[in-house]
This record gives C-alpha cells, sequence and structure tokens, in this order.
C-alpha cells in the first residue's frame, strides 16, 4: 500500500497541463511566427536600445518572411525623490513604458496589441558624471527588460494562433 501512494502523486504530476512554450526548437510554430516579426524603427535613444534587443532575440529566428510588423512607442521619465531639508533630490526613478502593436502586413490588421513597462531607482550622488552613467545604465537595463516583456507576449500570441490553427 505503501509503494502505491508515491506511483499515485507520479501520476497526477504529468497531468498538469504545461505545454512547452518553445517546443520543437527553431522549428516549432512560436520560432516560426517571432521569425516573421520585423521591428520598425523606434524614436530616441530609448528606442534604439530597444529596438536593438528586439532585433537581437528575433533576429536569431529570422526565416526571411516578413509576415508582421511591430510598431512600438516608448515613454521615458525620470522622477526625482528622496528630497532633502535644502530641496536636493537623492533619488530617481527611471520609468519606461511601451505602447507596441503587431500588425500583420498582408491586411494591416493590428492583431496585438499591448504594452509593457518597468522601471528603476537610481542614487543621486556627488559625482554628476556617475549619476549620468547610473541613469544610461538605468536605461540600458530597462531596454532590455522591456523587449524580453515583449518577446514573451509575442511568444504566448504566437502559440494562440499555432493552437488556433
Amino acid at each position: 500500500m505503501r509503494a502505491l501512494l508515491p506511483l499515485a502523486l507520479l501520476a497526477t504530476l504529468s497531468a498538469c497541463g504545461m505545454k512547452p512554450l518553445y517546443s520543437n526548437g527553431t522549428q516549432g510554430a512560436v520560432a516560426t511566427t517571432l521569425g516573421d516579426v520585423a521591428v520598425a524603427p523606434i524614436q530616441g535613444r530609448a528606442g534604439w536600445l530597444v529596438k536593438n534587443a528586439l532585433d537581437d532575440k528575433l533576429d536569431a529566428l529570422s526565416n526571411g518572411n516578413q509576415r508582421y510588423k511591430l510598431q512600438v512607442v516608448l515613454d521615458d521619465k525620470i522622477t526625482g525623490f528622496g528630497l532633502l531639508a535644502n530641496d536636493q533630490v537623492t533619488r530617481e526613478r527611471r520609468t519606461l513604458r511601451a505602447r507596441y502593436q503587431l500588425v500583420d502586413i498582408a491586411s494591416g490588421e493590428t492583431v496585438l496589441d499591448a504594452t509593457a513597462a518597468s522601471d528603476a531607482g537610481i542614487d543621486i550622488v556627488s559625482s554628476e558624471y556617475a549619476t549620468i552613467a547610473a541613469e544610461n545604465r538605468a536605461l540600458e537595463n530597462l531596454s532590455l527588460e522591456i523587449a524580453d516583456q515583449i518577446v514573451t507576449r509575442l511568444s504566448l500570441f504566437a502559440r494562440e494562433v499555432s493552437a488556433a490553427q
């Protein structure tokens, strides 16, 4: 009887319903769909960083087809807080938000409209150079985070599309 309990528990684990997102590797439905996405130019320095990060992730799967166009609009803000008695800011928050749309090139229809956001805290130090370097590094990290969020959402969309077909 005691030997049957672990076997019964093992059988329930296999029925969890989880499916790998990237099954079949680069030949799978998700990777194929991601390879069909072309990223449109994005305004500003943050846009350049996000576009490069997206291109790095999506171009590796590119198959030469461009079925979809990804359009991204960014909102980059730095807000000061943590004031001292003399009204000097001691801390900043850099927020990067993206609204992105996946457009079917053939029909012009928007098939996905979503947002992604991330923020980072920055300490203001006595060295202006160090503060600017920290702000730039925060932007680089936020750009990578936004690109990861967008690719993850595109992957979920691709899985939904492949399951519907």
